[in-house]
């Protein structure tokens, strides 16, 4: 009977945070919602001074309202990591709360790849859309990220873990997410946007610990 209790508690605990190769596959959020999600397990034991988070994402909502890419909150800070779309403007990025924008002159329907980088030495942040980069800018030079995190797709943290609210819900698909604990060079970028491999350090899409909450499913990636 303990080996039996034993086991379920087990069973449960990897159902909940159970290591997937995600490869070729997508996160679908097919609705607006307040309470469907995914929270991502990352492979962290120290603050960040650096990062990079790279991924795909296709939705239909760019001309229509702003909505969360990557919410990535600590309890001392709701946006400690913040990837926004802004309706009108284009991405919003967040470091410990602090924003700065990149605009986008043309909206398209169409699966798109972003990666975005910072570090605490120069406050220096890139932003690359489909393999191409737009001019760096600083933001939170001396900051330090914690890692105590709660790593959100779907939806925007207004308090860790929580606080969702509709309009900035993701509707559409979300794939290929990819976290590095430094800043990936420009060759190591075009190599992720081109598919080839470079195993991240914080979070790998390939062994992907995850836990879905709501109205989401997993789904064949529609980009190739």
């Amino acid at each position: 009977m303990e080996k039996l209790l034993c086991f379920l508690v087990l069973t449960s605990l990897s159902h909940a945070f159970g290591q997937t190769d995600m490869s070729t596959k997508a996160f679908v959020f097919p609705k607006e919602s307040d309470n469907s999600y995914v929270t991502l397990k990352a492979r962290l034991t120290k603050p960040l001074k650096a990062f990079t988070v790279c991924l795909h994402f296709y939705t239909e909502l760019s001309s229509t309202r702003g909505y969360s890419i990557f919410s990535y909150a600590t309890k001392r800070q709701n946006n400690e990591i913040l990837i926004f779309w802004s309706k009108d403007i284009g991405y919003s990025f967040t470091v410990g709360g602090s924003e700065i924008l990149f605009e986008v002159p043309e909206v398209t329907v169409a699966p798109v790849h972003i990666c975005t980088s910072w570090e605490s030495s120069s406050g220096i942040v890139e932003f690359w859309v489909d393999g191409k980069p737009r001019a760096r800018k600083s933001l939170k030079k001396g900051y330090t990220v914690g890692e105590d995190a709660s790593i959100i797709l779907g939806q925007e943290q207004d308090s860790f873990g929580g606080s969702f609210e509709t309009q900035q819900s993701l509707v559409g698909d979300i794939g290929n997410v990819n976290m590095w604990d430094f800043v990936l060079s420009p060759d190591e970028i075009s190599t992720v946007y081109r598919g080839g491999p470079f195993s991240p350090s914080v979070l790998y899409w390939r062994a992907l610990k995850y836990e879905v909450q709501g109205e989401v499913f997993i789904k064949p990636q529609l980009w190739s």
